[in-house]
């Protein structure tokens, strides 16, 4: 029979400089980055088919697809940490395994969107059937990764504070601390 492993280890960071402290991981926050990047280059995308002068948005879908692979480069140093926190053999660990393969194939597709539009000088005209195909494709898979990212961290607890530690959230902020007088009855201290 295997052991459970104990959770808290994959809510303590390897690394508190390059990770974030306990309780304040960088990898949720540095993923807005590709994500927002990602999703507006897919709406330039689609409007330059709505436009009389689409080349403006077809530029900034290029170069939004490229500012979200930075991105999700610098998400996945941080990612990673978070991922070698979590005790191998466990389900979060299959599920992170996902996360990263999942957001690795996605990165690799829109690096190569990028350089397929920027090949030839660049995009000119409203965006190609091919280029707009694959940014929905990848941002698709996109969201299955980041659902698994959101179950790694809202189910399993990665690198999220412990519960005792989210409780002092849910106390009174001004509550005074009462002590029994006689059985049944409760008198102010202080």
């Amino acid at each position: 029979m295997t052991q459970p492993h104990e959770p808290h280890q994959a809510k303590q960071p390897v690394s508190a400089a390059l990770a974030g402290p306990y309780g304040h991981p960088f990898h949720p926050i540095l993923v807005t980055v590709p994500i927002g990047a990602w999703a507006a280059g897919l709406v330039f995308d689609i409007a330059s088919h709505l436009v009389k002068e689409p080349e403006f948005l077809s530029r900034g879908a290029m170069w939004l697809i490229a500012l979200g692979v930075i991105g999700a480069l610098a998400a996945a140093m941080v990612g990673f940490l978070d991922l070698f926190a979590i005790p191998t053999g466990t389900r979060a660990f299959r599920v992170g395994l996902t996360h990263m393969t999942l957001n690795l194939l996605v990165t690799a597709a829109y690096l190569g969107n990028f350089l397929w539009r920027h090949a030839g000088g660049g995009p000119s005209g409203s965006v190609g059937a091919g280029p707009l195909a694959l940014n929905a494709a990848a941002f698709a898979v996109l969201g299955v990764s980041g659902w698994l990212g959101g179950k790694l961290s809202y189910r399993y607890g990665v690198r999220v504070a412990d519960e005792a530690t989210q409780a002092e959230g849910f106390t009174p902020a001004h509550a005074e601390k009462l002590t029994p007088v006689s059985p049944g009855t409760q008198g102010r201290v202080g």
